[in-house]
């Protein structure tokens, strides 16, 4: 069986995995990848970018090397080639938890249970949730979707569509070190520099094709494409800019403005800002629907797109 056949199956079959089953509460292989690199840091760190891109190229380049092994070795069956793909995609995509904890949060905020969303704000995004009213809540919630679909699920199936088990595992490794060390707090302003421009250039194809495919799903294509071009470069993320804003017009919401990230205020700019509203918790279930949208075609895409791939090498 050919690779891009192989690649086509396994990833469609892992997504399904994920939309059925969601991420184990035990024994995750991303939680124990973060219990090594945290090991990892303990021994390497120091106030200095080199260091930091050592512990860039052990953990990352560690977890791509061993996958590459994994995958090496069944590469003459095809049943377990595909097997294979099918585990480290399931592995690697979150799209099913985000929903249930996006949910959970639009839940506890619908019943009046402004702590209850509070204290799992958390487990979706970084955001200091104490200072957060029910409205500032559902914004964090809804940016995070936007921002996560593109990193626990379109990013992934780019590179398993470019790398095969390699670039999805890669993928993740980089994209979890980047949310571990990749933030400006004192201790990780140097050090994390390497894994946070890493994640930079890992997340550029898949940000863009979310970008592209929420203007194609959202139902508001024009009003998306405008917000894209129009307030993605003043994000100063290169990466969520454009998926954050092209979820903004096609929601036909607002999104951006005042957060808080361990301490430190950021005044962002506002996305979608003539054409948006305040965002309403009932816009959190409509971000879910949208990135499960966003999600199903992407393993299309990027399935046909390997598909193309390896007719044309044939």
């Amino acid at each position: 069986m050919r690779a891009d056949r192989i690649f086509a199956y396994g990833a469609a079959a892992g997504l399904i995995g994920d939309l059925l089953l969601g991420d184990p509460r035990r024994g995750h292989p991303v939680a124990a990848f973060g219990r090594a690199a945290a090991g990892a840091e303990n021994r390497l760190w120091r106030d200095h970018r080199g260091w930091g891109a050592l512990h860039t190229l052990v953990c990352a380049g560690g977890a791509t090397g061993a996958a590459a092994l994994a995958a090496r070795a069944v590469r003459d069956r095809p049943a377990a080639s595909v097997a294979l793909t099918a585990a480290a995609t399931w592995a690697v995509v979150g799209g099913t938890s985000l929903g249930r904890e996006a949910r959970a949060i639009g839940d506890a905020l619908a019943a009046g249970d402004v702590g209850l969303a509070r204290e799992r704000l958390p487990h979706l995004c970084g955001r200091d949730p104490q200072a957060l009213d029910e409205r500032q809540i559902a914004r964090a919630v809804v940016e995070s979707v936007a921002e996560n679909t593109s990193d626990a699920v379109v990013g992934a199936l780019v590179w398993g569509a470019l790398g095969g088990v390699p670039g999805l595992v890669g993928f993740r490794a980089v994209n979890t070190l980047d949310a571990m060390v990749g933030h400006k707090s004192p201790r990780y302003r140097r050090y994390g520099w390497a894994s946070a421009r890493l994640d930079d250039v890992a997340g550029w194809p898949g940000a863009r094709l979310t970008a592209v495919l929420a203007v194609a799903a959202g139902g508001r294509p024009r009003a998306a494409v405008r917000a894209w071009r129009a307030d993605a470069g003043r994000h100063p993320s290169p990466n969520a800019g454009p998926v954050e804003a092209s979820f903004a017009g096609a929601l036909g919401v607002r999104l951006g403005g005042t957060l808080a990230y361990g301490g430190r205020v950021e005044h962002r700019p506002v996305l979608n800002g003539e054409a948006g509203r305040d965002v309403r918790v009932t816009d959190i279930e409509r971000a879910v629907r949208l990135s499960r949208r966003v999600s199903v075609l992407a393993l299309a895409v990027c399935a046909a797109g390997r598909l193309a791939m390896g007719r044309r090498v044939g």
